[in-house]
């Protein structure tokens, strides 16, 4: 019984020696291993590896990783707040780096990262007023691409792929107050740009009617002119009409007054046969 003991006992510390000392690597991580709190300078790819079952190991990814922070808040040169959101990425780039530097402690290495970023937006935040950081992003936005950030991130171990801004904002109750004020501006703006405009159609309208009085006398003078000129020539024609002919003249006259003697319909006009109309119809009629 002893004896079957013994056996199982030392095949349960076999099977735990042999676990404790294999291990397996993924394709997207590269592993370490320290033997008491000593780290062992081999670095293992992906695949099987053993090791002493006294090692421990430690795994880090070695993908893109991508962190995001919004609403991250800072002061402007004149003392306004702004909230910031950017993102940063990066990839390993020395494992026993990192370890040393936090342990290979991922959130603590995305800590690291965006404080010193946050370092840099809060310099080049703190040196405009608000209107310049709102109008002028490329401020804040050129503070991050420096050599000095990827030297930081070297030194934690990892490679800094890329960091953006994502927006520079006023905050949203000084937003909201700033919009307002926006809008009365833009109201008065609008009055301002309505009574110009009204003040322009009233002249406009005035200098119009100006200009029509003005055309209308000038087509009256022009037409009583040629209605006077028309009435000369009018005048001359029927002169020399009525000189060469002055039997005919006295008949075109008196055509004349009986016409406007019968200027209504039904008017009646009685004469005399010894008139001087009937001389001529007698005159005619015995021709």
């Amino acid at each position: 019984m002893a004896k079957r003991l013994a056996v199982t006992f030392a095949i349960l510390l076999a099977a735990l020696l042999l676990w404790r000392s294999v291990f397996i690597v993924d394709e997207s991580e590269v592993a370490l291993l320290t033997r008491f709190g000593q780290l062992l300078p081999t670095a293992y790819a992906a695949g099987a590896h053993f090791k002493s079952p006294l090692a421990e190991v430690h795994k880090f990814d070695r993908r893109l990783i991508t962190r995001s922070y919004l609403g991250e808040s800072f002061l402007t040169k004149d003392q306004k707040s702004l909230t910031v959101d950017f993102y940063l990425r990066w990839r390993l780039l020395d494992a026993a780096r990192l370890f040393a530097a936090n342990g290979g402690d991922e959130d603590a290495t995305a800590a690291r990262m965006a404080e010193l970023v946050r370092e840099r937006i809060r310099a080049a935040l703190a040196a405009a007023p608000l209107a310049t950081d709102i109008t002028d992003t490329q401020l804040a936005a050129g503070a991050l691409h420096t050599d000095l950030l990827r030297t930081s991130a070297e030194q934690l171990g990892v490679a800094l792929v890329d960091v953006q801004l994502q927006r520079i904002d006023l905050p949203e109750e000084m937003a909201n107050a700033v919009y307002q004020r926006m809008q009365q501006g833009l109201l008065a703006q609008a009055q301002q740009l309505r009574a110009q405009g009204s003040a322009d159609a009233d002249k406009i309208r005035s200098d119009a009617e100006h200009r029509r009085a003005e055309i209308l006398a000038d087509a009256t003078r022009e037409a009583q002119r040629v209605r006077g000129e028309a009435d000369a020539a009018a005048s001359a024609t029927y002169a020399r009409a009525y000189g060469a002919n002055p039997e005919f003249a006295a008949f075109t006259r008196s055509l004349q007054a009986y016409r406007n003697s019968l200027g209504r319909e039904g008017d009646i006009l009685v004469i005399s046969p010894q008139g001087e109309f009937f001389k001529y119809l007698h005159s005619a009629s015995g021709r």
